[in-house]
């Protein structure tokens, strides 16, 4: 027995996905077509995404608010384990990506419970919390822009209502925030939110070595 998480080689990842993921066509498609474009690596891993699926249903999740859609694969993975009321807001400033998410969800039949933003993730949010949905949404998931996550965070706070939950992605960084020597923005950016997120009384915390690592930020109930 080990007293930490333990690594995966590819041996033992694949035995992971083989003994795990119950995946679907549409969600194969849609990783082999981002595979094959420039910064195909934003695309969160598939038992990231089968988590996160697992997530919405666990919370009954109805409102999902997203920031950062890339191709839509989080999107679709969280949209297909929404009820048929549900509803998931998605930021992104990238047209040209988006259109292959907007193609996807059609294709899966959930286009219907997304809307996509395109523009500034910060404006949106901001209009949002003037808007009757604010402290409305049951779940957050942030993947953006690494240097604007404190941003994000903060306003997520008061669009999620109180038992929600807010995700965080990339919060390892691929290792890199455990490296003195790593000194680029993007890098001492999530240290920086790391360090707050963990000192904030505001929420009840748990970070994952999932993926590129995942943190959960629960949103204490009234």
């Amino acid at each position: 027995m080990t007293k930490k998480s333990i690594g995966l080689d590819d041996r033992l990842y694949d035995y992971l996905l083989a003994h795990s993921l119950h995946d679907t066509p549409i969600l194969r498609e849609l990783r082999d077509i981002t595979a094959g474009i420039p910064m195909a690596r934003m695309q969160i891993a598939p038992e990231q995404g089968q988590f996160m699926t697992l997530l919405v249903k666990l919370i009954r999740a109805k409102r999902i608010l997203e920031i950062g859609t890339f191709t839509g694969y989080s999107a679709l993975c969280m949209a297909m384990a929404l009820p048929e009321d549900g509803y998931l807001l998605t930021c992104d400033i990238d047209e040209e990506a988006t259109k292959t998410a907007r193609k996807y969800w059609q294709r899966a039949g959930v286009d219907e419970k997304i809307e996509l933003r395109t523009g500034p993730a910060v404006h949106t949010l901001q209009e949002m919390l003037e808007t009757p949905e604010c402290g409305e949404f049951d779940l957050m998931f942030i993947d953006a822009d690494k240097t604007r996550y404190r941003q994000y965070y903060e306003l997520g706070l008061q669009l999620v209502r109180a038992g929600g939950l807010i995700l965080v992605d990339n919060v390892l960084w691929n290792g890199n925030v455990a490296d003195p020597g790593a000194a680029d923005p993007e890098t001492m950016a999530i240290r920086e939110f790391n360090r707050m997120l963990y000192r904030d009384e505001r929420v009840e915390l748990c970070m994952l070595p999932l993926a590129d690592g995942l943190t959960l930020a629960m949103k204490p109930g009234e």
